[in-house]
């Protein structure tokens, strides 16, 4: 008889744990913000249709969720869904001079009827904070994207607040990931109820 591997069953642990999260931490997180996802979808529909761009932006690994949703609203993968105006606004880290560089990148590109999306992985980011309280003074609509640490960003009160409650950054991060990949496909669906954007 074979004697089990104490290594192999450990990483087998972990790798169950794991799995057990990421499919627990998104199906609570949704089943609590069905409908205020269906709101921002609607307020972000009716914004696109007025005109209106996202903009979005994070630090560090959030940064690549900024660019992924931005080339996701900008080259849709589904043949005959509409192209909408995105970007993302590079790293703060690489901009030195500034104490709020995404204030400040808001204050010259944005305008009253964009929409800007932060992304913070623990609620910590300062500068993500300010870029979302700057937007909001200038009448975008504002949507972050945080984890559970920290209330922050319930003070700055953004039009959307999604929070995923863990402290596991991969966690938060797989749940954003899915959020925003629900949202570009429900404005998606608004634009085909072109009579829902005008009310």
């Amino acid at each position: 008889m074979t004697t089990p591997d104490p290594g192999a069953l450990e990483l087998s642990t972990l790798v169950e744990q794991r799995f057990a999260q990421s499919m627990a931490v998104p199906e609570a997180f949704f089943a609590r913000e069905e409908e205020q996802i269906a709101r921002a979808c609607w307020a972000m529909a009716r914004r696109f249709h007025q005109g209106g761009r996202l903009l979005a932006f994070g630090n560090g690994a959030a940064a690549t969720d900024a660019q992924h949703v931005a080339v996701e609203f900008v080259h849709p993968v589904i043949v005959g869904k509409r192209a909408l105006p995105a970007l993302a606004l590079s790293n703060a880290s690489a901009d030195s001079g500034s104490t709020s560089p995404f204030a400040h990148r808001l204050q010259v590109l944005g305008r009253p009827q964009d929409i800007a999306m932060g992304f913070s992985l623990a609620d910590n980011c300062a500068n993500v904070l300010a870029g979302i309280a700057e937007a909001k003074r200038m009448g975008m609509l504002t949507l972050c994207l945080t984890g559970e640490s920290g209330e922050l960003t319930r003070e700055i009160a953004p039009d959307f607040l999604f929070r995923v409650s863990s402290r596991d950054p991969l966690a938060v991060q797989e749940t954003h990931e899915t959020l925003y990949h629900i949202l570009w496909e429900l404005v998606h669906i608004f634009f085909e109820h072109a009579g829902l954007l005008s009310a």
